[in-house]
């Protein structure tokens, strides 16, 4: 099991007695839901910021598209849909 490190952090006291609720519903400890709250949260928040970076790539290497240009595949898409012409 991986070592662990205490750390601290403030909260107002409708989200600490959801916090107990949660652990007393849960068997569990306010440590264990923190951890895991924290662990999801840097497990989200990395995953987002590496799509970003993913996207800002293609951008630096000229891979997009530009407002009008998917303005106007849209209409290409709905007009054909619709059986309309584009404008």
């Amino acid at each position: 099991m991986e070592a662990t490190s205490p750390i601290s952090a403030r909260v107002d006291a409708t989200t600490l007695k959801g916090l107990d609720r949660l652990a007393e519903e849960l068997d569990r400890s306010r440590s264990w839901l923190v951890a895991q709250a924290v662990r999801e949260y840097v497990k989200r928040e990395t995953e987002f910021l590496e799509f970003v970076k993913v996207g800002e790539d293609e951008i630096a290497r000229g891979n997009f598209y530009t407002q009008e240009e998917m303005e106007g595949w849209l209409e290409e898409r709905i007009a054909k849909r619709t059986g309309q012409q584009a404008a």
